[in-house]
């Protein structure tokens, strides 16, 4: 893999934010909240609190292999080994008093100690029983949005809905956090969001160039900002430094890849403990894997600060997660175009069924109305028991032969 020079940078803008959160811990200022990726964070952090990502952390997890002792902890507990890894490895490594940030930052003992729990369960039920089993165990307020799922149109009845229910936390945020809510203070961190979320969505699409700038396996890394630290300063100077750098990449014509042969889509979740294995797999391929859903997730195109609560609505319903079939298939027509892929990569993640979008024939329709192929391969996010490095590599070794003969 060709390092991207800004990692450092990103790393250290990372550290500053875990570091942050252990110091809230320890010294109870300011609280904390345990918010789900597509949860209300804006409003969590226009109120004062240090916001805190457990599916984060469940990456984390993942990426360090840990999750692969943590999930049997979780199992005897009676949390099935087929609901999401993310939960079971995250709650496993806390029954286990373990966590990845120790080893990265030594004086981290711990993840922080939540003052409140807030979800939005949009993705999945699994999110909330997530939530649910900490705030039972800690003994800790749990907030949450219920949302449609399987959406088709987003209609200003939807939107209303759960901008209701997001307006109606705040009531009991004021009182948690000691805080008065304050309209304008919302309006800012939203801004803050708009305007990091633009960055990455150019980031993302220098992509488009030929040869790709950086990889899907460059990106998973550098999407952090955009889910810990959505509605910050550090996200948006973190995206205009990588930014820079992709471009300047673009106008060198320096890819990713050398000697870039195919443009591929990954579909579904990463296999966080094989990221660096499959990275180097397609670079031997010379296939480069130049877009997602996954990293796209993280663009938010409705935010409007003159409006911070529909903005939020917004921003969960047009989650691509919770869209119906029609609508995916609609947006991978679209993206694979964007991106001049030869093909999608289907990841089936065997615990994750909300995020495996091969399961209905999606596949077979892109190919029969749009004559885009695709191959799917079986694993997961975090349990690597349902991964095989062999099949693996013979099916997408069988589908780059496939496109060779066009």
């Amino acid at each position: 893999m060709k390092p991207l020079e800004s990692t450092g940078r990103m790393k250290a803008v990372m550290a500053g934010y875990f570091r942050g959160l252990n110091r809230a811990a320890l010294e109870g200022t300011p609280k904390i909240a345990w918010c789900s990726s597509v949860g209300p964070s804006e409003l969590l952090l226009s109120l004062g609190f240090a916001v805190y990502y457990p599916e984060n952390h469940a990456a984390m997890l993942g990426a360090t292999r840990l999750a692969g002792r943590a999930i049997p902890a979780a199992n005897a507990i009676g949390y099935s080994p087929d609901i999401c890894s993310y939960l079971t490895s995250d709650i496993g490594a806390f029954l286990r008093k373990e966590t990845p940030l120790s080893k990265a930052y030594p004086e981290i003992r711990a993840v922080p100690r939540p003052d409140v729990l807030v979800y939005n369960n949009i993705q999945c039920r699994d999110v909330q029983e997530w939530f649910s089993w900490y705030a039972r165990t800690l003994n800790v307020p749990l907030l949450g949005i219920a949302s449609p799922r399987n959406i088709s149109a987003i209609t200003p009845d939807l939107l209303a809905g759960i901008s209701r229910q997001i307006q109606d936390l705040v009531p009991p945020l004021e009182k948690i956090g000691g805080v008065r809510f304050d309209i304008d203070r919302l309006r800012t961190v939203v801004d803050r969001s708009r305007r990091g979320s633009e960055l990455w969505k150019k980031v993302l699409e220098a992509n488009r160039a030929v040869p790709a700038p950086m990889s899907f396996f460059d990106a998973v890394i550098h999407m952090g900002p955009a889910v810990v630290l959505r509605g910050t300063e550090e996200a948006v100077s973190s995206y205009e430094v990588l930014l820079r750098e992709v471009e300047g990449r673009v106008a060198r014509g320096e890819g990713a890849v050398d000697g870039e042969r195919f443009r591929l889509y990954w579909e579904g979740m990463p296999i966080w403990g094989k990221l660096r294995d499959l990275a180097e797999f397609f670079i031997s391929l010379r296939a480069a894997v130049v877009a997602s859903t996954y990293c796209n997730s993280w663009i938010f195109e409705g935010w409007d600060e003159a409006d911070p609560f529909l903005s939020l609505a917004r921003a969960a319903a047009e989650l691509f997660i919770a869209r119906d079939e029609d609508a995916k298939e609609r947006y991978l027509r679209a993206m694979a175009g964007r991106y001049r892929a030869d093909g999608i990569i289907f990841h089936d993640a065997k615990t994750c069924s909300h995020n495996s979008n091969n399961r209905y024939g999606l596949p077979e329709r892109l190919e029969k109305s749009a004559d885009i192929p695709s191959v799917t391969i079986h694993g997961d996010l975090n349990d690597l028991r349902c991964y095989s490095e062999e099949q693996t590599r013979t099916a997408v070794e069988a589908f780059i032969e496939r496109l060779e003969e066009g």
